[in-house]
């Protein structure tokens, strides 16, 4: 761990208890109803909730809690995989992950799984160590268990655990039987008698679809794109290239995955990624952007607080982003359009029951915070065969009793963030319906919901984007419906 991250490490929770002191000004000063005039009201919640989830007392629990998670960041990115000659960290073994021969795939997912299970006692204990820590500071707060703690950690002010249990168990109704469906599907057109675990990542014969090009050639049709697709998206590409607001390209020990971040003081967004030369960048470009040009468009508000949303709103604007841009995929993918956009919709499907898997698996954690590694390694095979039953780890073993969620950096680092995306999903999916209706009219809605960024809560964005809940049967029910009309039309088998 590098000296500046420990020092980040230990001094957070100090500054985040100066925040907490902040609110508790804030909501009894004695000008609360003047400022509840010139401030939108949601910082009163988020207040609120900061302050039921912090005490001095757990600062140094807090402090022991991100030095854990650091650990499991440098250990995930120390990565070093001999295979093909190469050196590989986890990122860049991925194409092999989802080569067309299927000896390559089964090789390189050996490799991949291989670097867990060597590490496999020091993933259990970084884990052991957070779920303990964690269940202490929710007793210090006045909590029974961490779960309470860690949905006010995540902002949310509308919606409990309760609620997302009934969402998992529409997913399970709904859209389960389409993804299981799916992969039986996928294994008809790769011609396998049996769907493997190293067979998830390969869809198609002739390879997964894969943008033509570069780093350099992407971002000239990413700025194409987005200058085409309206003035506002226009002026923030512009800006995002010119001020070289990007860190894309995949180096050794470079930490894994992607994610966008607000410049506070420049009033500017920026993208971190890993591009390895899968149809993932392209996603990168329309997803992190997403994320991206809300912060740009909602960059006029003064509170910090509202630069983005809580999460289950903010990757609305990312997952709709990557539907919105659809009529510019050809710029990427050329003769495998089709391909990508049957790849992209059956894929962001199947990724729910994987995304509620992983949320159900967080639940059991925390409110069984003495289970054993073993105990919890057993929860997780029995919740994946639930949700993904199809999950064949055949003679790995190590995969087979239950470690696939050690590659989930979520899961270490901010618990109960998983659920999020696929709520979002479900959102996302609304404004892929409705761009097929009306594009000016989703278009609208979209830059409604940017603009708000962070000063309504997830329910009070869904209704200024026009949205459906997701919490709502009948809305799981008719866009799972919607999806499956969409896929069923297509041949795949010709792909």
């Amino acid at each position: 761990m590098t000296v500046k991250k420990k020092y980040i490490d230990m001094t957070a929770p100090k500054f985040h208890g100066l925040r907490v002191e902040f609110y508790k000004a804030l909501l009894n000063s004695k000008f609360k109803e003047e400022l509840k005039e010139k401030i939108k009201p949601h910082l009163f919640t988020l207040a609120e909730i900061e302050i039921k989830s912090f005490s001095p007392e757990v600062i140094p629990l807090m402090q022991e809690e991100n030095t854990l998670v650091s650990q499991y960041d440098k250990l995930v990115s120390s990565a070093q995989i001999e295979y093909d000659g190469k050196t590989l960290n986890l990122s860049q073994l991925q194409p092999y992950m989802e080569s067309k021969d299927r000896k390559v795939s089964k090789e390189a997912y050996e490799k991949w799984s291989s670097f867990f299970e060597t590490n496999e006692e020091k993933f259990d204990e970084i884990y052991d160590k957070l779920v303990k820590i964690r269940h202490e500071i929710a007793l210090k707060l006045g909590f029974k268990n961490f779960t309470e703690l860690g949905y006010l950690r995540m902002g949310r002010s509308d919606y409990k655990a309760d609620d997302v249990k009934k969402f998992r168990e529409h997913v399970l109704k709904y859209i389960v039987p389409i993804s299981n469906e799916l992969r039986e599907r996928q294994r008809c057109r790769i011609g396998v008698d049996k769907l493997r675990y190293y067979d998830i990542p390969f869809n198609f014969l002739s390879g997964n679809p894969a943008p033509k090009g570069n780093k350099e050639w992407i971002m000239e049709r990413a700025k194409k794109m987005y200058e085409e697709l309206s003035p506002e998206t226009g002026e923030f590409i512009n800006l995002m290239i010119e001020e070289d607001l990007f860190d894309l390209e995949t180096k050794p020990n470079k930490q894994a995955g992607g994610y966008c971040t607000f410049l506070y003081d420049y009033r500017v967004p920026f993208i971190f990624a890993n591009f390895n030369g899968t149809q993932g960048d392209i996603t990168v470009v329309t997803h992190e952007a997403g994320h991206a040009f809300q912060t740009y468009e909602s960059r006029y508000m003064d509170e910090p607080e509202y630069s983005f949303p809580t999460s289950e709103s903010a990757e609305i604007h990312s997952m709709s982003m990557e539907f919105i841009t659809w009529p510019w995929m050809e710029l990427f993918f050329e003769e495998d359009t089709e391909k990508f956009k049957f790849f992209h919709l059956s894929d962001s499907l199947t990724f729910i029951p994987y995304g509620v898997t992983v949320d159900e698996f967080q639940h059991f954690v925390y409110e069984n915070p003495h289970a054993t590694p073993q105990e919890r390694k057993k929860a997780w095979r029995d919740i994946e065969k639930k949700y993904t039953p199809y999950k064949d780890y055949q003679d790995n073993d190590f995969l087979d009793k239950g470690t696939f969620w050690f590659k989930q950096g979520h899961i270490f680092g901010v618990p109960f963030y998983y659920i999020d995306y696929t709520l979002a999903q479900i959102c996302a999916y609304q404004f892929w319906i409705k761009c097929n209706n009306d594009r000016k009219k989703a278009w609208n809605d979209y830059l409604n919901i940017c603009r708000v960024g962070g000063s309504q809560s997830f329910l009070e964005i869904l209704k200024t984007g026009n949205l459906n809940s997701p919490f709502e049967e009948n809305t799981i029910k008719q866009v799972a419906s919607e999806i499956k009309s969409y896929l069923d039309s297509i041949d795949d088998m010709k792909m």
